[in-house]
């Protein structure tokens, strides 16, 4: 039902600030809208390895591995035995080896089967004429001295030898407060580094391991530990024998050596008498750390039962054990099969979300395993949206807080709107496509019907167990099931919808009009682009396959999410029926599909006006009254749709209190805010600002002991943004606590004041009170921590509106000889000057005064004479802006060195940046004139 997606909300990515939360798609939004902290995730540069594979002629069926760690050798040594067959005649066997994988090519045995009776014993020994790497690659190829026949079986034996990695790949090495442990970590082609192999996900055979560790040691292997034997020549070790593996991957190999304490509350899960024997499921830690983690433990046993029912399907493990290692050396939690390995820190948090997604991985991933790498983003795609429905299916995504799939979709929605994305970072490109597909799957468990994908998705892990699989076993999977159902016509394909999105890194925008007299509606779609000029090539042959889900207020569903139509690849269609002229549409609700929706000016009136009833906000939800926002405000910026419009789709929010809704607001302020280049207009923006929160800041009143994280995260960001705005009560407070660090006897040590009052002490307060804030910034103690000082000094810069205390700081710390004042803080002020048009307007005109001094002081300085350039000079967006940087490119033409082409790139991007100001800035003064006329604002 489309009610769960009301239910499902987390939030995976972050942005850089309170005020920008999708500037960065995976640093920390500081200001609490962040309930999942992300970094970029190695498995997204998966798709982009280019090993080459390995031929098909020779092909394993079976590893006997033994390995013997040094560990205070920082070494290892081992001996694989490979029992391999021939698909088709050849004198040679390439396999995968690092190059820091010593072999020895005069020790290695191969030795024929003879297969001709039933116990298949070792016959002749064939011989080995030389082993090689293959040039810069880590393939390893045996020459032998005669070709072996197609269907022959032999056993391979290699001896080898490595190092131990102190970094986390391979067979690594790490340290918790005075023990060490030793750990794998394969992913994506790692397992080469450990042992010669066959190191692709295609190649799975059993393994059968022993692992020689230090008695006083334990170790944990993918399969239950068999025999333990005293070692023949170590003193102190023994020899661990582990039960034979089921087919599996190399990458999914793995062990862990440390002093280790297994819980005791040991749990078999039987419960569901429906579903096969299930895996014992074992938590284990540190000795001296091991009895925290039974909250976690029982967490894991609940998202391992609902895991396991929504598939219908057990593992075929005996086993899972989880490790919490403290000071783990991995990015991610690393998932062998039947041996989940986790940072401390990921699991004290107690989301139901890392766990479970983790836990997927050994259903898809290495049960079910991606052919090869360029399909680990769809895997990685598949494993977080069932996470995030595992954990409303157990408690309804209460660790979330209700932000799915919003603040995800809104960071993609920027990132693809732009006219270059991921023009810098290659690994963002890949984390955000993965991203998108997610957002894409979760598309079609509504449009196909919920109970048809997991039909589906059961059907495909059925079909492809022990396999490998491509895109394409999924969607079909998914269409066969679909069409089954009636939820998908049969004349189309999965595949061709997903084909559609996947091959187009963006996102369109549908454009809906109505003919309110024949009672139809023109659907358009587009790409949709949010920077300016929008001239990215070829735009006009991007065309996705788009679900319009349609509801229409005489007959309002928001759980029925079948499509009324699909636009199967079309720029534009008519489609009939629509209610009458005085009710209104929506199409897209709760965010169904990953894109904006753009409607005629008299059906926005309408839901404007709808919302503003309490019967309005009561019947179109949560996610929906969101999207209206967000959608009505990006689609204005990009030009789409009058300002006055998108403002006039705010009107509700003085009713609306809930988060959910609120939280694209914030950052609606700031941008549009940032673009208001004109003082007159901005000062009636605050007051605007003042006007919407106030209220809400109000309702919320002070916070209380036990209070949910919502209400404390929409509090803290109201204030901070009332205060920005010059919200009387806020100012008084923030002086009244500034008042207390001035008077300390050395307000040096420490800095008391809240830092939500930093800023609006340097926006409104005195030039003395700022002046206070330099001085402190120029005393700064080394004892202290470096980054309260950055952070004072970047309000310093950043806040202030008076051009007097931004010359202040400019002369201190630019023309003053002030060894105080570091190169890197000449870069964070100028940088953070460009937040405000006082501060870029003021820095230009602080340049431009003082040229010569200050060019003969930068000019050899490349670095920060082209930062002070680009700051100076490109963040203007009006007409006069244009005008100022002009006249300084032609009073000081051939002056600017390295510099020229930024400022010629300057006075390029402010001439897109006019048309823009002088199309919107007339409308949006227009309009807040007109609502300030009609509500007077007594919080300021």
């Amino acid at each position: 039902m489309c009610k769960q997606v009301r239910e499902m909300g987390f939030l995976k990515l972050q942005g850089c600030s309170a005020l920008i939360y999708f500037c960065l798609l995976f640093s920390v939004y500081e200001a609490g809208h962040v309930t999942i902290k992300r970094s970029i995730d190695p498995s997204a540069s998966y798709p982009l390895i280019t090993d080459d594979r390995l031929p098909k002629d020779v092909i394993p069926q079976s590893y006997d591995i033994h390995l013997e760690p040094k560990i205070e050798e920082n070494a290892f040594s081992g001996i694989i035995k490979m029992n391999l067959t021939w698909k088709s005649d050849s004198k040679k066997i390439s396999i995968h080896a690092h190059f820091n994988l010593d072999i020895n090519d005069k020790k290695i045995v191969l030795r024929k089967i003879n297969t001709n009776n039933s116990d298949s014993q070792l016959s002749e020994n064939i011989s080995v004429v030389r082993g090689s790497r293959f040039p810069k690659k880590t393939i390893y190829i045996i020459y032998l001295k005669e070709a072996i026949k197609e269907g022959s079986e032999c056993i391979l034996e290699i001896p080898f030898e490595g190092s131990i990695w102190e970094s986390g790949e391979g067979l690594f090495k790490g340290s918790y407060s005075n023990w060490t442990y030793l750990a794998t970590y394969l992913r994506p082609n790692n397992a080469r580094r450990l042992f010669p192999c066959f190191d692709e996900p295609g190649f799975k055979v059993p393994f059968t391991v022993s692992i020689t560790r230090p008695s006083h040691l334990f170790t944990i292997f993918n399969t239950p530990l068999n025999r333990t034997i005293n070692h023949s020549t170590l003193k102190d070790y023994v020899i661990d024998y582990f039960e034979t593996t089921p087919p599996m991957s190399a990458f999914t190999f793995g062990f862990v050596t440390a002093n280790l304490k297994k819980l005791q509350n040991e749990i078999k899960l039987d419960e569901d008498t429906s579903i096969q024997t299930e895996p014992v499921l074992s938590l284990w830690g540190f000795e001296d750390n091991a009895n925290q983690f039974k909250e976690i433990h029982q967490k894991v046993i609940i998202v391992h039962k609902a895991i396991q029912r929504y598939f219908n399907v057990s593992l075929p493990l005996s086993k899972i054990d989880v490790v919490v290692i403290p000071e783990l050396q991995v990015v991610r939690p690393v998932d062998n099969w039947g041996l989940l390995l986790f940072k401390e820190s990921d699991l004290t948090q107690n989301r139901y979300y890392d766990i479970a997604q983790e836990l997927i991985y050994q259903w898809i991933g290495s049960w079910v395993t991606p052919e090869w790498w360029t399909d680990a983003h769809l895997n990685k795609a598949l494993a977080s949206f069932l996470a995030a429905d595992i954990v409303f299916k157990i408690d309804g995504g209460i660790e979330f807080n209700g932000k799915y799939p919003m603040t995800t979709l809104y960071s993609i929605y920027y990132e693809f709107s732009k006219r270059y994305p991921h023009s810098r970072i290659t690994a963002m490109k890949q984390e955000t496509i993965s991203y998108k597909l997610e957002l894409v799957i979760r598309m079609l468990n509504f449009t196909l019907g919920k109970d048809s994908f997991q039909r589906g998705l059961r059907t495909f892990i059925e079909e492809h167990q022990y396999k490998t699989f491509v895109g394409n076993d999924l969607w079909s999977a998914l269409t066969k099931q679909a069409t089954m159902h009636g939820t998908l016509n049969s004349q189309y394909h999965v595949d061709d919808i997903v084909d559609s999105w996947f091959a187009i890194h963006r996102l369109p925008v549908v454009t809906v009009r109505r003919d309110y007299e024949k009672r139809t509606a023109a659907v358009q779609q587009k790409l949709y682009l949010r920077e300016r000029p929008h001239d990215v090539p070829e735009q006009e042959k991007m065309l996705w396959w788009i679900p319009i889900v349609l509801n229409r207020q005489d007959a309002l569903n928001f759980s029925n999410c079948t499509p009324y139509v699909w636009m199967e690849r079309s720029r534009e269609m008519t489609i009939d029926n629509m209610p009458p002229s005085d009710q209104f549409i929506i199409v897209n609700q709760e965010e169904i599909g990953p894109f904006p929706v753009n409607y005629d000016e008299r059906n926005w009136q309408m839901l404007s006006k709808f919302l503003q009833t309490e019967t309005g906000r009561t019947l179109v939800p949560t996610y929906t009254r969101s999207k209206l926002l967000h959608d009505a405000w990006n689609l204005a910026y990009a030009g789409d749709l009058s300002f006055a419009t998108a403002l006039n789709m705010t009107l509700f929010m003085k009713f609306e209190r809930n988060h959910i809704v609120w939280n694209p607001v914030f950052t609606f302020i700031d941008q549009i805010g940032r673009h208001i280049d004109m003082p007159e207009v901005h000062k009636r923006f605050e007051e605007y600002v003042l006007i919407l929160l106030t209220p809400l800041y109000e309702d919320l009143g002070a916070e209380t002991e036990g209070e949910d994280n919502w209400k404390t995260d929409l509090r803290s960001l109201t204030k901070r943004f009332l205060c920005g705005a010059g919200y009387r009560p806020c100012i008084e407070e923030a002086k009244n606590a500034y008042s207390v660090w001035q008077h300390l006897p050395d307000p040096n040590l420490e800095n008391p004041v809240p830092n939500h009052y930093i800023c609006p002490i340097f926006k409104w307060g005195s030039m003395e009170e700022f002046q206070f804030g330099i001085e402190r910034v120029l005393q700064f103690p080394k004892s202290r921590k470096q980054n309260e000082r950055t952070y004072l000094l970047k309000t310093l810069a950043g806040c202030p509106t008076q051009p007097e205390k931004i010359i202040r700081l400019l002369e201190q710390s630019t023309l003053e000889e002030n060894s105080n004042f570091t190169e890197n803080d000449q870069f964070l002020i100028y940088s953070s000057l460009t937040a405000t048009s006082s501060g870029h307007y003021t820095l230009l005109k602080f340049l431009s005064g003082n040229w010569t001094t200050i060019r003969e002081k930068l000019i050899n300085n490349t670095n920060l004479w082209d930062h002070l350039i680009g700051s100076a000079t490109g963040f203007f967006l009006t007409q006069k802006g244009y005008n100022m940087v002009h006249q300084l490119y032609e009073e000081h033409a051939g002056e600017f060195g390295s510099a020229q082409h930024i400022i010629e790139k300057s006075l390029r991007n402010i001439k897109e940046e006019v048309l823009w100001s002088e199309e919107n800035l007339p409308v949006i003064e227009t309009w807040l004139n007109n609502f300030l006329s009609k509500n007077s604002s007594n919080s300021s």
